[in-house]
């Protein structure tokens, strides 16, 4: 017979007292409270060359080491190796975000473990999930019949747009080597990866020019569109950006949303970066156009500060997301009844969905939206700022000014090659470790690149970035 008792004692290990309870979080906030407040000190990278290989040294026991010992394991191993993307400093990528209260809606919503999927299993989470995308849809100018909703971040989002895309057109078979979508250099590298994901890897795909600013020219679209259908090709979809992640600039969304209407295409807008910045004024002068797409990307991990792992998809007609993503099966009859609400597993590729909308709903609710319009404001401010001060800076040659929060720049040195040069002078920073700054190629040259993001990023993070660029730049150019 099956020891059950047995059995049973060791199993309540898993669901601990009160009295556990109580001692798990002390170690656990204890730790998180001494995180936060290092923060001020903390380098923005970690120069490791062991990359926290000490965690392979404890594997996975039959007995586990306690709570002590892995708090610790995360302390040295995890949390004190590579990028550190909760600091001001951190200026590099697209940094994702980490607010507390975040971290308390993940809490609550683990605890809890809410199926946030469908409406009859968890009506509340669903509600909220609904609730926020509906904000968004008012923040983009979407109407009423559009739908969407939260995704694991912008690549899934994506993916999501172009399937619904793909089916709304009958894309298949031999239609698909006719079928061309557009879009420029600067799109982010996940739109190729979904088109491919999608089936669509025969796709024609169309690289627009840009400007000098790197937003796409809309003639030049325009034109490649008429030179298309004039061929025999089928000029499908087009894909703008609403701030890349490589230069941040935006493409002129209402010019090309006349040109897609004009030409039955359909335009999806990744404004996974930028969108959310339409909550303050400065982004919506140039924002203007998102309300004219048929998809649009939003991640609350990038500019509203939220943890990693938060996008969203908007679609302006919820009956094409519904129509590519519907599916059911026997077991699930007894959820049929229950209509009030549109499930987010009919919308989206997750059954099993993580209640992730209350990551954003708990601080929205707690602090209210003006922070956030504040906060967002701030770093476009705060990227002029960099550009501005950076260009009176002897040595460096500083990009387009920006149209968002993202700038880019390099050292020009008397002698020798520019791109060598700003390797060193990125690796220099780097092995510093005080701030983070990433890089790119922008026509073919090696570029430094500034990315104001994070919440906690104020302009004494900016003037120390200033700081220690210039010096940095001294020192590598007298070595």
């Amino acid at each position: 017979m099956i020891p059950l008792d047995r059995l049973e004692k060791e199993a309540r290990n898993l669901d601990p007292d009160a009295a556990e309870r109580a001692r798990l979080m002390e170690h656990v906030f204890a730790y998180a409270d001494a995180f936060l407040e290092g923060l001020p000190t903390a380098p923005a990278f970690f120069d490791r060359p062991d990359r926290g290989r000490a965690l392979l040294d404890a594997p996975i026991s039959e007995d586990g080491i306690g709570i002590e010992a892995a708090v610790g394991l995360i302390r040295k191993h995890v949390d004190a190796v590579g990028l550190n993307p909760t600091v001001g400093r951190f200026l590099g990528y697209i940094p994702g975000g980490g607010l507390y209260h975040s971290a308390l809606g993940d809490f609550l919503a683990a605890i809890a473990n809410r199926y946030a999927s469908v409406f009859f299993a968890g009506p509340g989470a669903v509600r909220i999930e609904n609730m926020l995308v509906r904000w968004m849809a008012e923040i983009a100018g979407y109407p009423e019949t559009s739908a969407g909703y939260l995704a694991a971040g912008g690549s899934q989002g994506n993916l999501t747009a172009i399937v619904t895309a793909r089916d709304d057109a009958g894309l298949e078979g031999d239609a698909i080597p006719r079928a061309v979508v557009y879009l420029t250099d600067h799109a982010h590298h996940c739109v190729d990866k979904a088109l491919r994901l999608a089936g669509l890897r025969r796709v024609i795909v169309r690289r627009i020019p840009v400007d000098a600013r790197y937003r796409m020219v809309a003639a030049a679209l325009e034109a490649a569109i008429v030179a298309d259908r004039k061929s025999g090709r089928r000029p499908w979809m087009v894909v703008a950006s609403a701030g890349t992640t490589n230069t941040g600039s935006v493409d002129p969304l209402a010019d090309i949303g006349a040109i897609t209407a004009a030409h039955g295409l359909w335009y999806h807008i990744d404004g996974a970066y930028g969108g959310f910045f339409a909550l303050c004024p400065e982004g919506q002068a140039v924002l203007g156009g998102m309300d004219m797409s048929d998809s649009l990307v939003m991640d609350p991990h990038k500019t509203l500060f939220l943890p990693y792992g938060t996008g969203a998809l908007l679609v302006r007609d919820r009956e094409k997301l519904y129509a590519s993503h519907l599916a059911g099966a026997d077991y699930m009859q007894d959820t049929l009844d229950a209509v009030e609400e549109i499930s987010p597993a009919n919308l989206s590729p997750e059954l099993t969905k993580h209640f992730r909308g209350l990551r954003l709903w708990l601080p929205l609710q707690v602090v209210g939206l003006a922070p956030f319009r504040a906060a967002l404001s701030e770093k476009i401010h705060l990227a002029r700022y960099f550009h501005e001060k950076l260009r009176a800076i002897d040595g460096f040659e500083v990009g387009p000014s920006p149209d968002l929060s993202v700038v880019t720049y390099r050292y020009v040195p008397r002698h020798g090659d520019p791109d060598a040069f700003n390797r060193r002078l990125a690796q220099a920073m780097q092995k510093d470790g005080r701030v983070f700054l990433s890089t790119t190629l922008l026509d073919g040259r090696f570029t430094l690149r500034m990315a104001a993001v994070s919440f906690r990023t104020h302009r004494d993070d900016i003037d120390t970035a200033l700081e220690v660029l210039a010096r940095t730049a001294q020192v590598v150019a007298e070595g």
